[in-house]
């Protein structure tokens, strides 16, 4: 049986700009009642580290601009209706500091993989802390127990594998098999064990599987496409958002020191047209993909796993709560609609839920 997760980070514009009742609470409020007639889960995944920031501002400023008390009254809500909550962290944001409408953050730690262990591993007990304190006394068992890295940013491994196993976090699910990057965060998933079945990972490479690791990954469902099969009205608005948002994460820069001022621009148009004829890291990502595309990458998942009543395998889709928009709510609905009509070969879930089966996935 697969168990389809639907993860959000919850999060304001990646550079510092935009309300959080409007990119956060507003359309996070849509999310859990659109999921709440299928009976579906939401995990969110709080960017505690902006919630932080927004905490402080309201205490020092006696102003509450920034939706302080609405994203805990939220984060409370969604715990009490058996949803779930767990740790997103854009690190550049401990340094950040309020600048007019706009956060200025740190970019020197934007890249959390490359942060010196001791500064990751007291972002992650901090965060930690955090949501346990907050959300505890609503649900008694809740536990902070899995992570998600901005940009995905969990390689290189060995310092963000040990820092979030010293904080008894027991999942990451940040790698996505495929995936590539070469900018402000640079990473390789292409070797990562699997793009379905969680793994225990190695501390070297976290991508890796290790018989003997303390953390597991719980990939991003993700296939290799054709750039045919990303066409959707979704990512249309993504696009957009990376425009009007700009981070120095989506900022390209030509090389320099070619002594050829169109030489950049000759191989930027190069490799656009490389890209045209090579596949690419497609995520189950249920902002920018329809309803149709999801069910059929459910569909392909589930052939890709044992028909066996002891096999519980999580299929994890990601998304974004700033860009959830109404059109979003209407591609959702037919996958939502498919799973609930399929109870017998599927489940909704959460991260925290899945914690039981990891005896099972360990022999997948």
């Amino acid at each position: 049986m697969l168990h389809v997760i639907f993860t959000v980070d919850y999060e304001i514009h990646g550079n510092g700009d935009g309300d959080p009742k409007g990119l956060m609470v507003e359309p996070t409020d849509r999310m859990l009642r659109l999921l709440d007639e299928y009976g579906a889960k939401l995990t969110i995944m709080a960017d505690v580290a902006e919630i932080l920031r927004f905490k402080e501002y309201a205490e020092k400023t006696g102003r509450d601009d920034y939706g302080y008390r609405a994203i805990v009254e939220q984060l409370l809500y969604a715990i009490s209706k058996g949803h779930d909550v767990q740790l997103h962290i854009h690190s550049s944001y401990f340094n950040a500091v309020h600048d007019q409408d706009r956060w200025a953050q740190d970019w020197s730690e934007y890249d959390f993989a490359m942060l010196p262990y001791e500064r990751m591993d007291w972002m992650v007990r901090t965060c930690k802390e955090y949501l346990e304190s907050l959300l505890k006394p609503v649900k008694q068992d809740y536990a902070c127990m899995a992570f998600r890295a901005a940009n995905w940013s969990v390689s290189p491994s060995t310092n963000v594998v040990r820092a979030l196993v010293n904080n008894r976090i027991e999942i990451d699910t940040s790698v996505f098999k495929f995936g590539r990057r070469n900018g402000a965060v640079s990473f390789d998933y292409s070797d990562a064990h699997s793009p379905l079945v969680p793994w225990r990972a190695s501390e070297s490479n976290i991508c890796a599987r290790d018989q003997n690791g303390r953390l597991w990954e719980v990939p991003i469902y993700t296939e290799k496409r054709w750039l045919g099969a990303f066409l959707a009205r979704g990512r249309l608005y993504r696009v957009m958002c990376d425009v009007f948002h700009k981070g120095p994460f989506n900022v390209s820069h030509a090389k320099a020191g070619t002594g050829e001022p169109s030489a950049g621009r000759r191989r930027s148009r190069l490799a656009a047209l490389q890209a045209l004829f090579r596949t690419h890291a497609w995520k189950a990502d249920f902002n920018q993909c329809d309803g149709r595309q999801l069910v059929g990458a459910l569909q392909r998942a589930e052939r890709s796993v044992p028909a066996a009543e002891d096999v519980h395998v999580p299929f994890v889709l990601i998304g974004h709560s700033k860009l959830f928009t109404n059109a979003n709510e209407g591609t959702l609905r037919p996958f939502l609609s498919h799973i609930a009509r399929h109870s017998d070969r599927y489940a909704f879930g959460t991260l925290q839920g899945m914690g039981r089966y990891q005896d099972r996935w360990a022999v997948l």
